[in-house]
């Protein structure tokens, strides 16, 4: 019974020997529940995603097994290309407005794991079998449910982490055969993309807990040589917070005139760029305010992958300090692209 939390998975630098491999979507995760005609959406939280998709609700309650619980991604494509900033539009507190993003972005649900059957509960089951046995409960289903394709050849794991990048997929996920599934605990491995980019770091904000650094911000220079806000690097540890704001002292400004993001607090300015403090549902009442910096420190970040070709999809790890470079070095252009790959060579037609 709902809610259940799924089972996560720690980081690896390498994809490890000896797994059942699969890839690592890019969506929400879902724990399905359906028996018969009802049916519950799970988020990662435990909280319902339900109201949000009712197009899958429909496609479940035509495509999956009458009495089941299945573990998955929900996302949507475009173009043969994943598109997340699509589906955070669905989460809206609008009945009519999620109606209508249903019937112009449809979502689609990725089934990767089963939990339960009729009236089995397969938790304590093997992988190995609990595939075998999701592979026949789902032998004849169509879109928008799809089967996640798996294999247990570290060769063919390698080429999907190689090529769905190219649909917008994180990487690869690594299961040991002989798992169980163990909600909330990190027993599966992934593998992620990883690369480097050189950034300006025009900002901060400081930290919940005082006058230490919580993030920088970060930018680099369009083709038209304004400096789009990017992203944020975060992870510090705290002794390291503080003495970031010693050493940024110098470049700290009193005001934002005169900063390439001055207009950050009009929300008009943020739909002809990228800027810090964007308004959404999801900031809320967040306080959104930062420190302004001149534009002339340069870092290097690792990133795994851009949303839609303009900012970092998650938050950016902080490698080093980078003296020899200059602001104006850190274009989009440095950027690497992944090779298009198309969904439908994952799911066939």
């Amino acid at each position: 019974m709902p809610p259940v939390k799924p089972m996560l998975a720690k980081l690896v630098a390498k994809i490890p020997p000896g797994m059942q491999y699969e890839a690592k979507w890019d969506g929400f995760r879902a724990i399905v529940f359906r028996d018969r005609t009802e049916v519950e959406l799970g988020s990662r939280t435990g909280k319902p995603l339900t109201r949000y998709f009712p197009e899958l609700v429909t496609a479940v309650r035509e495509w999956l097994p009458r009495r089941c619980v299945v573990d998955g991604e929900i996302v949507i494509a475009r173009e043969g290309h994943l598109d997340f900033d699509a589906l955070t539009e669905r989460i809206h507190p609008a009945d009519s407005r999620v109606r209508t993003l249903a019937e112009r972005t449809p979502a689609s649900l990725v089934v990767f794991d089963l939990l339960a059957l009729d009236d089995e509960s397969l938790m304590d089951v093997e992988l190995t079998d609990r595939r075998a046995l999701l592979t026949r409960a789902l032998s004849g289903v169509r879109a928008p449910v799809h089967l996640a394709p798996a294999t247990t050849d570290i060769e063919v794991a390698g080429q999907w982490f190689e090529q769905y990048e190219g649909a917008g997929l994180d990487g690869v996920i690594a299961k040991p055969l002989t798992l169980r599934y163990l909600p909330d605990e990190r027993a599966m491995y992934k593998i992620k993309h990883e690369r480097t980019a050189d950034v300006v770091v025009a900002g901060y904000r400081f930290h919940k807990s005082g006058p230490v650094v919580g993030s920088l911000l970060l930018g680099l220079y369009d083709d038209r040589g304004t400096l789009q806000h990017v992203g944020v690097s975060a992870a510090f540890p705290m002794k390291r917070r503080a003495e970031l704001v010693r050493e940024l002292e110098a470049l700290r400004m009193d005001d934002v005139r005169g900063h390439p993001w001055a207009a950050w607090a009009d929300e008009v300015a943020h739909e002809s760029a990228r800027l810090p403090g964007a308004p959404s549902r999801w900031s809320g009442k967040k306080d959104l305010s930062w420190v302004p910096l001149r534009p002339e420190r340069v870092a290097e970040v690792a990133y795994d992958h851009m949303e839609n070709g303009v900012r970092f999809r998650h938050t950016a790890r902080f490698r080093r300090w980078r003296p020899d470079r200059t602001p104006q070095s850190c274009t989009y252009a440095q950027l690497e692209e992944p090779v298009r790959y198309d969904l439908a060579e994952i799911f066939g037609p």
